[in-house]
């Protein structure tokens, strides 16, 4: 066991964050600390690290063992470059080498015992310098900071110079690289693109040390974490398993709590009447059952109803109209900001009732493109058309939709004057916006606040086609549920930019991602994509490395080089009706093959075969399902090429 938590307590006046909380930590374990915004998560990370002060409880840490700590807004601040604030943690690395190479220097001037006594020293550090893996340490911060998205052109940019993510990013980059023997992370993918989330991950999964995350992201904790501790009403409960196991467990323990408080209220209610129908036959005998039976009530432990209804998002998603089936057509648009060209020449477009994900690393032009469909940028080049009836409802991660000095009752009230004061406050109630909440200005709004204002309003536009940039950002978990569950029940269209691969897999019908300066289509999922990713980026970006390209016959490249949007989605519609026809055949084989065996089983039978008008029928039979199966065995071959 590396950490104890017990019984930590802790309160900010009234308001009980943490009750009685308790749980551990083994070596090299992977755990995530998951709750609802403000249960506390981050509150005991800082508990933890010593930073604030629990009001009765103890934190033990196993002896002579390190522990590092990212803050969700934590960032270094230096006059150094990027690489060399990354150097700094192995300074002592550095150190070493340069003792190592002093004593070489000494050795060459160096005879008898003081050059046995100095090779020994030599053989003690460089063996110690191997151990630290002295040799491959300049190449593991370069792989460190790419994996988290930075570019080697970037290394030598000033620290402080950077935005507040590219900061965030740093420290993380130090926080790696120090290698402690406990990690505790809080929100490390917020600043990180999908590319360097998936490094992340891999990253954490093979980290000697052991890790405790606070995070939004469930594909993330699914893949990284083996046990998951909930605070959920200041208690804290441990699940062992990912974040799906957790979920599970979660919604079975509370149906069988729910089970157990309606059984003992049905128990209760069931004793209650029995005494009350022995008191009334006023008999001595009676009275005295009933007076027991009291008794054995009041010795009962009650339990606790539980907490079903959980504060949430009451969150309804329905257009006014329903659309044209062609929501959006895109066609040869192109986007550059000074020399750094974006994307040439996209084209796609979108059907009425599709759910599209536009996913790509940051920095490739994903919200530029939203921007553009909603006319709040130009493009350089293309154009793009709105179907027939399409009304937009945009979400924008910026949240620019919002007049920062308005309160949130002048928000809704201005942009929607027909709704009444009842109607207003009963909108910002399913938002969870109550009593003086409505008076607050937007700009003393956190992100998460700002977030739920603007779903209100999209809520309220009644669109048929909403784009929406990042949405999931600042949501807590059961809050995305809850977007998840109304875009899903959606009839309109939905056009969005997320790096949430949870939120793409449950909501995604398409994804166009944005790589090469071009879009590849995938027809379905996140877990599709990544299924083809490989695949398809090799036909659809041949140029995306040189390696890839040189893979490819010459022909192949240029071909695929050449294929439009259209032929791209022709190629994939080809390619999963031939698989569903492959599937079919394969069904087919299969049914036609155990019929055969049974036909052959029957003719063995006396009944049977001595039965001269059922073998000749049996006969046909079998004749005929060979005929057919010659036909499916070829046409099998031809799918499966």
């Amino acid at each position: 066991m590396i950490l104890a938590c017990q019984n930590i307590n802790k309160a900010f006046g009234t308001n009980v964050i943490l009750k009685d909380a308790s749980f551990h930590i083994e070596e090299k374990e992977k755990a995530a600390i998951v709750g609802i915004n403000g249960a506390g998560k981050s509150t005991l990370l800082k508990i933890i690290m010593k930073q604030i002060p629990a009001d009765s409880g103890e934190v033990i840490l196993a002896k002579d063992r390190t522990i590092g700590y990212l803050a969700q807004h934590e960032a270094v601040s230096s006059g150094n470059s990027i690489y060399e604030e990354l150097l700094e943690v192995k300074q002592d690395i550095f150190e070493l080498e340069r003792h190592i190479r002093t004593l070489e220097l000494q050795m060459k001037s160096q005879s008898g015992g003081e050059l046995e006594q100095t090779l020994e020293l030599y053989n003690r550090l460089n063996t110690e310098f191997e151990q630290k893996n002295g040799y491959a340490c300049k190449s593991e911060i370069v792989g460190v900071l790419k994996g988290l998205g930075f570019t080697e052109d970037e290394f030598s940019k000033q620290v402080d110079t950077l935005s507040g993510g590219q900061k965030t990013r740093v420290a993380l980059g130090k926080l790696l690289l120090a290698k402690p023997d406990l990690i505790l992370l809080d929100e490390p993918t917020n600043h990180l693109d999908m590319q360097s989330i998936a490094w992340l991950e891999n990253f954490l999964i093979n980290y000697s040390g052991a890790v405790i995350i606070v995070a939004h992201d469930r594909y993330f904790l699914n893949r990284v974490v083996s046990k998951v501790i909930e605070i959920d009403h200041a208690k804290a409960t441990t699940f062992l398993g990912n974040y799906s196991a957790y979920s599970e467990k979660k919604a079975q323990l509370r149906d069988s709590q729910l089970k157990a408080w309606m059984n003992q209220q049905r128990e209760i209610k069931h004793q209650q009447e029995v005494i009350d129908k022995l008191k009334s036959f006023n008999r001595e005998k009676s009275i005295k059952r009933a007076e027991s039976r009291e008794k054995m009530l009041e010795k009962m432990e009650v339990l606790d109803r539980p907490d079903t209804e959980v504060q949430e998002l009451k969150l309804s998603l329905e257009p006014r109209f329903p659309s044209g089936n062609d929501v959006l057509r895109v066609e040869g648009l192109a986007k550059s900001f000074g020399d750094h060209t974006l994307f040439t020449d996209l084209d796609f477009e979108i059907k009425r009732g599709e759910r599209v994900a536009l996913i790509g690393n940051n920095g490739t032009g994903k919200t530029t493109i939203l921007k553009i469909i909603n006319e709040l940028l130009a493009a350089d080049a293309g154009s793009f058309t709105l179907g027939s009836k399409v009304c937009i409802g945009y979400y924008d991660q910026e949240h620019h939709v919002l007049h920062m000095e308005k309160t949130l009752f002048e928000e809704i009230s201005d942009d929607y004057p027909t709704l009444t004061n009842t109607e207003i406050r009963n909108v910002l109630a399913a938002f969870l916006f109550t009593g003086d909440d409505v008076f607050k200005r937007i700009s003393d709004l956190s992100g998460g606040e700002r977030g739920r204002v603007s779903l209100a309003k999209l809520m309220l536009s009644e669109a048929n086609f909403l784009i929406l940039d990042e949405p999931t950002n600042h949501l807590d978990i059961l809050s995305k549920e809850i977007l998840e569950q109304a875009l899903n029940r959606y009839t309109g269209t939905v056009f969005y930019v997320s790096h949430d691969r949870y939120f793409i897999n449950q909501t995604a019908t398409r994804i166009l991602e944005l790589t090469g300066n071009t879009l590849v289509n995938y027809i379905g999922n996140y877990d599709y994509y990544l299924e083809k990713k490989d695949e398809l980026t090799k036909i659809y970006v041949p140029s995306a490395t040189e390696e890839e390209t040189a893979s490819l016959p010459s022909s192949s490249a240029e071909t695929a080089g050449k294929l439009t949007w259209q032929q791209q989605k022709e190629e994939q519609a080809r390619i999963r009706k031939r698989q569903n026809e492959l599937k079919k055949t394969e069904d087919r084989i299969h049914v036609l093959e155990v019929r055969d065996k049974e036909i052959d089983e029957l003719m063995m039978q006396e009944e049977v075969f001595t039965n001269v008008a059922k073998c000749v029928e049996l006969n046909k039979e079998k004749t005929a399902i060979n005929e057919e199966l010659e036909q499916l065995y070829e046409r099998w071959e031809e799918l499966a090429e």
